[in-house]
């Protein structure tokens, strides 16, 4: 019997990734929780043996061997200890085996759930730490199932051999993509908390970050630091600004993010469901950078404002819808890709 308990706690550690030094000190604290119940008062002399190399499993109540017994929690008389081992005599301390079978059985099912409650901590700390790993990377998961009232997504994700649920709530859906039970989408992870009821992982498909991991997958360039991704203005499922350097004068920075034929970004966009990708040369010049962001608009000058915060670009009156863009759209997220408040004048009204 005590070989089956050493190798069933083998297997957990084996299926489950739980440290069996873990689990001991678990089985200990639940055979001391039944053992108290009943036995309150010798809560502070229990010896607990748990021995892989002799497969021993004992509990025993540790007493001295004394001539008139005080303190029964303590103490054992010297009459009675002889039973127990021929050798006793006075001042001993004598272990006295525990039946653990006498265990009652409220006392047994405590033991029972500290041990299941012991192997569920470690089992979400354990998810914990594999998941914070993954904190800003990519992971592909799987849909078990779509909220159809909330739009939210429940998505089944897998890091090595850890698999938890994560919710893709309304906020982070690209919203022009349909999702249905059995897609699989790469996801982006933006933090792990340690919630009451287990790691809870948040993740996006709007996060900028998102878009960038998926170059790093794609671009070897960029994977390789050659070519460096400076900053990103995103509005998901619509339109997306990249700005990007290249350390190498021989290396176009542009041209490595598009790829032969524009198959790199090409599969970035099927991913994003059809988003719009405007790659631009990052540039530390104020006014080169804003002439760039505002993409595929022509830009006749930047001027640089006192307030060191916002510019003014004119504009060819042709190109002024181009530069605002639909809604505004390109003038914002050239704002904020760059960090400038931008005011486009046409050139006729300059």
């Amino acid at each position: 019997m005590n070989a089956d308990f050493f190798k069933a706690i083998e297997d957990i550690e084996k299926e489950n990734g739980i440290p069996r030094g873990y689990m001991y000190e678990k089985i200990r604290k639940a055979m001391m929780t039944a053992f108290e119940r009943d036995n309150p008062e010798c809560a502070d002399n229990v010896e607990i043996i748990l021995d892989e190399e002799t497969k021993k499993v004992e509990m025993n109540v540790m007493k001295t061997v004394v001539s008139e017994v005080e303190d029964p929690s303590h103490e054992i008389n010297i009459d009675a200890a002889k039973k127990i081992s021929r050798r006793a005599k006075l001042g001993d301390l004598l272990a006295i085996p525990v039946d653990t079978k006498q265990f009652g059985r409220i006392a047994a099912q405590s033991a029972k759930q500290v041990i299941i409650q012991g192997i569920r901590e470690a089992q979400r700390g354990i998810i914990y730490d594999e998941f914070t790993s993954k904190e800003h990377e990519i992971l592909t998961g799987v849909v078990s199932r779509v909220d159809p009232k909330s739009g939210a997504v429940s998505i089944r994700i897998t890091s090595n051999s850890e698999v938890t649920e994560a919710l893709l709530t309304a906020n982070e859906r690209i919203k022009t993509e349909t999702i249905s039970e059995g897609d699989r989408l790469k996801v982006y992870v933006v933090e792990v908390r340690n919630a009451t009821r287990g790691p809870q992982v948040v993740i996006s498909r709007t996060h900028p970050g998102l878009v960038k991991r998926l170059f790093e997958l794609e671009v070897p360039e960029i994977f390789d630091g050659t070519v460096e991704i400076k900053n990103i203005a995103r509005e998901a499922g619509s339109r997306t600004k990249m700005a990007v350097f290249s350390n190498d004068p021989n290396v176009d920075p542009i041209g490595a993010c598009v790829g032969p034929k524009g198959g790199r970004v090409a599969s970035i966009v099927d991913e994003l469901g059809g988003e719009k990708i405007d790659i631009i040369n990052y540039s530390e010049d104020p006014e080169k950078y804003i002439a760039a962001a505002l993409s595929p608009s022509e830009v006749i000058s930047v001027t640089m404002l006192e307030d060191g915060k916002s510019c003014r670009v004119i504009v060819p009156d042709s190109q002024l819808s181009l530069a605002i863009g639909k809604e505004g759209q390109n003038a914002r997220l050239a704002a904020k890709l760059t960090g400038f408040k931008i005011d486009i004048k046409p050139e006729s009204e300059a």
